[in-house]
């Protein structure tokens, strides 16, 4: 299940200045939900046999007073490893945890996920004006 207590922040150390941040990583892995089955770790045994879904995902974002830790962000994307979650589900899910974490003046987070049954999926999911 993803755990969004895992992030953590620090002060913003220019917080009178826009700027933008950006994070990516290619490592993002969740499993694909069968028979329409979202769930997580705890009940992995309806799954059987759920493949991995495998993408990249990309965090853009304009500061307010916080930051995010990178080592707390990596923890908290491996914590989506084992759940069975759609594209759009997870998307949303990371910007709705950073955004109450981090309370940015914007955000935008993309799942570009890796084809699967011939189709490829980008999934944008944004917070704020920009």
């Amino acid at each position: 299940m993803p755990r969004a207590e895992l992030l953590e922040t620090f002060e913003n150390p220019h917080p009178k200045r826009d700027y933008e941040i950006y994070m990516e990583t290619t490592e993002f892995t969740a499993l694909c939900p069968v028979g329409g089955i979202e769930t997580d770790a705890a009940e992995l045994e309806l799954l059987r046999g759920g493949a991995p879904d495998f993408g990249t995902i990309k965090i853009r974002y304009v500061p307010a007073a916080l930051c995010v830790e990178l080592k707390s962000l990596k923890l908290y994307l491996w914590s989506f490893r084992n759940d069975g979650i759609f594209y759009e589900r997870a998307v949303n899910r990371i910007l709705d945890d950073l955004v109450e974490k981090v309370q940015p003046k914007w955000m935008e987070v993309v799942g570009d996920f890796n084809v699967r049954g011939g189709i490829k999926s980008v999934i944008t999911s944004t917070h704020g004006k920009r």
